[in-house]
């Protein structure tokens, strides 16, 4: 045995590891999440921009929304390393989907029964809380899958002995 080598010692999982399908799902989601992140951005910083250039305050809910989607964009272009386990971050998925369910439910009383009449800020806007719930779901659905890859699919040896299959 090689030196400072114990037969217990366990190299890091990494997705490489994983079944290819599991792979492939993991990674069109959270392309599929740092896509709508980089719209929420898109979509509420534009009325932050206006909001700047007419010398207005910046209201925060748009600060909010876009930071949310700041966070989402980079947490999932950190998952989309090949060699980084996202399923260990289920429970920061979880914390998104909140965060998301709060964006949405905020934006979504003020413009769901909306009427934009023309106005294309506010038509804008619904089309904005569309794609909140989109990113709301895919945290969901990315936090769900996360855990059953985490506690069912992993696989591993116990801590103390190594010897049994956990």
């Amino acid at each position: 045995m090689a030196l400072g080598k114990s037969r217990f010692a366990r190299r890091a999982p990494s997705t490489s590891d994983n079944p290819l399908p599991l792979v492939i799902t993991s990674l069109t989601l959270r392309f599929l999440q740092f896509v709508f992140g980089i719209a929420v951005i898109g979509l509420y910083a534009t009325d932050l921009h206006a909001a700047h250039k007419a010398h207005k305050y910046t209201d925060s809910k748009w600060g909010y929304a876009v930071a949310i989607g700041t966070l989402s964009a980079i947490t999932a272009l950190v998952y989309m390393i090949p060699k980084v386990p996202s399923y260990f971050a289920f429970g920061w998925d979880l914390i998104l989907f909140i965060l998301w369910a709060a964006v949405f439910g905020i934006f979504g009383k003020m413009y769901i029964h909306e009427n934009p009449e023309g106005d294309s800020g506010v038509g804008r806007m619904k089309n904005a809380v569309w794609i909140d719930l989109i990113n709301m779901l895919l945290w969901f659905f990315t936090a769900i899958f996360a855990a059953v890859w985490f506690f069912f699919l992993r696989g591993g040896r116990s801590l103390h002995t190594g010897r049994a299959n956990v």
